[in-house]
């Protein structure tokens, strides 16, 4: 049922000429003149893109690559999915701005969406993932009349000039100058270089102690770190952070931007520790590719403001009717049982490859679709990717990096990726490996 859905090229990939091709590099060099030095992407993947299906992507050089990149974990159901098609045709014959005057699809939509939450829940309408959180941040303070939110040092929650000062990695400090810096951070678990004998449990004590002694107004966490390196945290870290800001009475605000709509194996990664959270921040596939994020929030916390938090394009109704088919997919369908089966499989070969190469050199962890593979000599001397990245763009495979050291490949394909290429992309994944030297 699911790769039906997977209008992917099945013989991919296939490169017609070493990328970046003649055509890719024209369109590159236009863009280098109109649009700003501070584009990131283009910087790894020397292409141009002509069209994508499903978990495969066709460059202007006809080259035809395998997607485990989706846009940043964004097109979860595969691109031009007929599903999600179907459903922003059927909203443009109807209409798709009109700010927050109720629409039915509006409304059907966040019933839906409600049905995939543990807790009774208010909605709040952004434009971003970084929007989201900026809300979400908001509504804790309004509600606790205090500053300070707890972040986590391997945190990413976007680089506005409101979200900045929760992110933390070295690329992201240097913006230090112009964010809110009313944060806290503190180390998150991260098992493979952390300083502490017991992780889990000196993390928590250091999240307790600083609650105790500061005016906290929230916390922030992502349940597993996305851009700091896929780092799934010990179990009960989540368990543990409820229990804390529970006793203190400090909003819990999980933010699922990245985790989220099944790219884990449930549709929120937090259901992973059956915890509840206060807030909750929405975005990346919920519109699978169509721009609109959200904020889903205890009704007790209902306590904001005419006009507390605008934005022209809130609540878009084609990013609406995409997330309420998305959602009702995952929940009739048995594709979060084959993102459990199918993401273990593929671990499990990340896994044999690297010890194939790496001789315990490395670390493999991740839920679902959202595997991280770090690369390190003995977790002293971090391993840069970009290298790797190249080699597997030749090769016809589109994988990107994380982590604070820029270490880490991380694999987050489409979900509905049919095996075959999953499989010929890990054989494509082996050859890179295998190919670049181990000082890359």
């Amino acid at each position: 049922m699911t790769e039906n859905l997977d209008n992917s090229i099945l013989d991919a990939p296939r490169i017609v000429v070493k990328p970046p091709g003649p055509k890719s590099l024209e369109i590159l060099k236009q863009q280098e003149e109109l649009e700003t030095s501070a584009l990131n992407y283009p910087k790894y993947f020397r292409i141009a893109v002509k069209e994508a299906k499903g978990s495969t992507i066709i460059d202007v050089d006809d080259n035809i690559y395998i997607d485990w990149f989706a846009g940043i974990a964004v097109v979860n159901l595969g691109h031009n999915n007929p599903i999600i098609r179907k459903a922003i045709e059927t909203q443009l014959d109807k209409i798709w701005h009109y700010l927050e005057i109720p629409t039915e699809i509006r409304i059907e939509f966040m019933k839906t969406l409600r049905k995939t939450l543990n807790f009774d829940a208010k909605f709040l309408f952004t434009t971003t993932g970084a929007d989201a959180v900026e809300a979400a941040v908001k509504i804790a303070r309004w509600n606790t009349g205090k500053r300070y939110i707890i972040a986590f040092n391997e945190a990413y929650h976007g680089v506005t000039a409101g979200t900045v000062g929760l992110s933390n990695s070295t690329n992201h400090r240097k913006f230090q100058p112009y964010y809110d810096n009313n944060v806290i951070r503190l180390p998150y678990p991260y098992e493979y270089r952390c300083p502490f004998r017991d992780c889990l449990n000196e993390v928590l004590s250091l999240v307790e102690h600083e609650i105790k002694i500061n005016d906290v107004a929230g916390l922030i966490v992502e349940p597993i770190a996305g851009e700091g390196g896929y780092i799934v945290p010990p179990k009960g870290f989540l368990k543990g952070l409820r229990e804390i800001t529970t006793e203190y009475n400090i909003p819990l605000i999980v933010d699922e931007v990245q985790t989220g709509v099944g790219r884990t194996g449930k549709i929120w990664a937090y259901e992973w520790e059956g915890i509840k959270p206060d807030i909750v921040t929405i975005a990346k596939a919920i519109g699978e590719g169509i721009p609109i994020s959200l904020v889903a929030y205890n009704k007790d916390l209902d306590k904001l403001p005419q006009a507390f938090h605008l934005g022209t394009y809130r609540g878009n109704p084609l990013g609406i009717a995409v997330g309420n088919a998305t959602l009702n997919y995952l929940m009739n369908s048995n594709i979060l049982d084959r993102v459990v089966s199918l993401g273990e499989y593929a671990k499990k070969r990340f896994d044999e490859i690297m010890e194939n190469y790496y001789k315990g050199k490395y670390d493999v962890r991740g839920l679902g679709f959202m595997i991280g593979v770090e690369f390190s000599n003995e977790r002293k001397d971090p391993i840069n990717v970009k290298p790797y990245i190249e080699t597997l763009l030749e090769k016809g495979v589109i994988m990107y990096k994380a982590g604070i050291y820029d270490n880490v490949l991380r694999f987050m394909a489409p979900l509905t990726i049919p095996k075959q290429l999953l499989d010929r992309g890990l054989e494509k994944f082996e050859e890179a490996v295998k190919e670049e030297p181990r000082n890359a």
